[in-house]
C-alpha cells in the first residue's frame, strides 16, 4: 500500500478524535507539516464540503461530512486492511469501472485496488446489459483481484461478494436484503445491487479477476428506466430513507475484504454457509438459460466451489456455474 496522503491522515486524525477536537499543533507534529500547512489543507477540506469548526483553545473538529465519494476519506475510514482497498480511486466519470481496472489489471497494478465513479456513461450488468448509473445516487466500483484459484473456482468471488453487500445492507441500511444466485441482492423482491465477474485466465490459474458492484442507493422510482421499474429499486425507495453513500462504500469492503482473506485461507465453507442463510434461492423452483439451454429444476445447495446444484425435473443433479436465472412463482 501506498504512504497514506496527507488529506487521508488529517481526516483519518479527525474521525478519531470525533467528537473531539484535535489542535493545530498536534496535527503540525503528527504530519511533519507547519500549522499554516494544516491550515491550508483544512481549508481544501472545506472546499470539498468537509464542514470542519475551528476553536483557538479546542484546535479542529470534523462537524460532517459531504455526500461525495473522495478517496483520501474512504481510505481514511477504511482504516488497515488485508487486501481489499489498500488503494481507492475515484472519478466523477467514467464510461465503466471495470474498464479502468482491466486497464490497471494489464499493467501489473498490485490487486486490492477499488475504482469508484460518481457516474457510469456505459455502466454494464451480466449477459452486456446496460446498468443505469446516474451521478451521486449510488455505489458503482470495482475491485482487482489476484485469487489463486482455478477458472473454475471463480464463483466463489462472487458468492464472497453477494455475501459482503448483503452483510453491509443490513448494518448501515437496516434493511433484510436476499441473494438471488448468481449475483443479484434483492429488497422485497426486486434488484437493489448486482455484481458482475470478469476475469483474464489461463488453462488452470487465473491471472486477475474484475468484481464489479453496482448498488441502486437513493434513486427515485422515476430515475429507473420505464422497463425496469417492476424488478429494481433502491435502498431510498424500499427504506423510505436516504442511506450514507461513504458509510456503505467503507462497510462493503471492509466485509469484502474479510470474506476474501477467507477464501484465501482456504474457508470458503465459511463464506458459502452464510450466503446459504441469506439466499432465496435455494429451495426454490427455478429456470436457468444458458445460451440456447433452459434448465428447469429445484435449486438444491452450493458445491464446495460455489457453483449452484440443481435437481432436474428428471431427478438428475446439474453443477451450474452462471447462466439468466428466473425464480418461478
Amino acid at each position: 500500500m501506498d504512504a497514506p496522503t496527507i488529506d487521508t491522515r488529517i481526516l483519518a486524525t479527525l474521525r478519531d478524535a470525533s467528537p473531539g477536537a484535535v489542535s493545530g499543533a498536534e496535527l503540525s507534529l503528527q504530519l511533519g507539516i507547519s500549522r499554516a500547512a494544516v491550515w491550508a489543507r483544512i481549508e481544501e477540506l472545506r472546499a470539498l464540503g468537509y464542514e470542519i469548526s475551528a476553536s483557538p483553545h479546542r484546535g479542529y473538529c470534523l462537524a460532517s461530512s459531504p455526500d461525495r465519494l473522495h478517496a483520501d476519506d474512504l481510505l481514511a475510514r477504511l482504516g488497515r486492511v488485508n487486501v481489499v482497498g489498500r488503494d481507492v480511486r475515484v472519478f466523477q466519470e467514467t464510461t465503466s469501472t471495470n474498464d479502468i481496472v482491466e486497464k490497471l489489471a494489464r499493467d501489473g497494478v498490485k490487486e486490492g485496488v477499488v475504482v469508484f465513479a460518481e457516474s457510469q456513461t456505459k455502466g454494464r450488468g451480466r449477459l452486456s446489459r446496460r446498468w443505469v448509473s446516474p451521478p451521486g445516487k449510488g455505489l458503482w466500483f470495482s475491485v482487482l483481484l489476484r485469487p489463486d484459484l482455478r477458472p473454475t473456482e471463480a464463483t466463489q468471488l462472487m458468492v464472497a461478494a453477494a455475501t459482503a453487500t448483503a452483510r453491509a445492507l443490513r448494518t448501515e441500511a437496516r434493511c433484510v436484503p436476499e441473494i438471488k444466485w448468481p449475483n443479484d441482492v434483492l429488497l422485497n423482491g426486486k434488484k437493489v445491487a448486482g455484481i458482475l465477474t470478469e476475469m483474464s485466465a489461463e488453462l488452470d490459474h487465473i491471472k486477475y479477476l474484475i468484481l464489479g458492484i453496482g448498488i441502486n442507493a437513493n434513486l427515485d422510482a422515476g430515475e429507473f428506466p420505464v422497463e425496469l421499474r417492476k424488478t429494481a429499486t433502491s435502498i431510498k425507495l424500499e427504506t423510505g430513507e436516504s442511506v450514507d453513500r461513504p458509510d456503505l462504500a467503507v462497510a462493503i469492503l471492509r466485509e469484502l475484504d474479510q470474506d476474501y482473506t477467507r477464501i484465501r485461507s482456504g474457508r470458503f465453507s465459511a463464506v458459502a454457509d452464510e450466503w446459504q442463510r441469506q439466499c432465496g434461492t435455494l429451495g426454490r423452483q427455478i429456470s436457468i438459460r444458458i445460451g440456447d439451454r433452459l434448465i428447469q429444476g429445484c435449486a438444491e445447495s452450493l458445491d464446495h466451489d460455489g457453483a449452484l446444484i440443481l435437481r432436474t425435473q428428471h431427478g438428475h443433479l446439474e453443477r451450474i456455474i452462471g447462466g439468466d436465472v428466473t425464480l418461478e412463482k
